[in-house]
């Protein structure tokens, strides 16, 4: 026998060896789309342990604005900063929960650019749960936002008429509107060549529509032409369905304009992000 023959011979004993080995045990089932989805929700939530300076941001962000715009503004726009934090403590809780869905697109784009979801595609689970566990991950940080935003808000004076059920009720609502706002930034953040593009192309769009909205004055100060636009933004549906959850003074389309708004934003890109995932792993 040669030496090539031997060398044959041996290799495919090798591979016969290895073959026996991983086919003696018992393979495990097949993990269900639930299960994955899970995994990836406990593993969004373990990124608050490990990346604690996400806190921050998530703490300090909605603080800073409800502290700045109160009192250096509220005194010009409402003739009293306690007057003003009635109407923009609302307001600005939209803000907060809109804000945070920015980091959906960074953290899924980070990931990409990591290699980490090149090593997900390569395991026998459900691949949008990858997705779908960081976006149900990231409604902690909306809890987080609003229960920081509203505590501060209380202890500067603010006074919900609505009660604490008003306050809970506006908290779903807004959290459900940032969930399916979180789908947009998920379609970028797959898209998106670096994480810093994620978060820049993101504020160029999120400013315009926070500061063009009812969030921090009124419309009715503001020319025809521009009142057109607050009135078309979802931030001001937002903004106004929080406001009158609030205060009590909530109607039905008040709260069903802004789920209309959420599902119709869901329909649209929740799927367009699927399609982009699956097309880039497909590269």
């Amino acid at each position: 026998m040669t030496t090539e023959q031997q060398t044959l011979t041996t290799s495919a004993t090798s591979e016969d060896r290895l073959r026996t080995a991983l086919s003696a045990g018992e393979r495990p089932p097949r993990i269900s789309a639930v299960s994955a989805t899970m995994t990836h929700l406990w593993r969004a939530l373990m990124a608050f342990k490990h990346f604690p300076v996400q806190l921050i941001d998530i703490v300090l962000m909605p603080l800073i604005f409800l502290l700045m715009f109160t009192y250096l503004f509220g005194g010009a726009f409402a003739d009293s900063t306690e007057e003003y934090l009635q109407f923009y403590l609302p307001g600005v809780a939209v803000q907060a929960v809109v804000m945070m869905t920015v980091y959906t697109g960074t953290s899924l784009n980070t990931d990409i650019h990591k290699g980490v979801f090149d090593r997900f595609r390569t395991l026998p689970f459900w691949q949008p749960a990858t997705l779908a566990g960081n976006l149900l991950g990231d409604v902690l940080r909306y809890a987080i936002a609003l229960a920081t935003t509203v505590g501060v808000g209380l202890l500067l004076g603010f006074r919900a008429d609505g009660g604490f059920l008003g306050v809970l009720l506006a908290a779903l609502v807004l959290i459900v509107f940032g969930f399916s706002v979180s789908w947009i930034f998920a379609a970028l953040g797959v898209v998106a060549s670096e994480p810093e593009r994620v978060s820049g192309t993101s504020m160029i769009v999120m400013y315009p529509l926070l500061f063009m909205s009812n969030i921090f004055v009124m419309p009715e100060t503001m020319p025809g032409w521009m009142q057109n636009v607050v009135d078309a933004n979802p931030m001001s549906h937002a903004a106004t369905a929080s406001r009158a959850l609030m205060h009590g003074t909530a109607d039905f389309w008040d709260v069903g304009l802004v789920l209309i708004i959420s599902a119709g934003l869901v329909a649209v890109f929740a799927p367009l992000t699927m399609r982009l995932y699956r097309n880039k792993n497909a590269h």
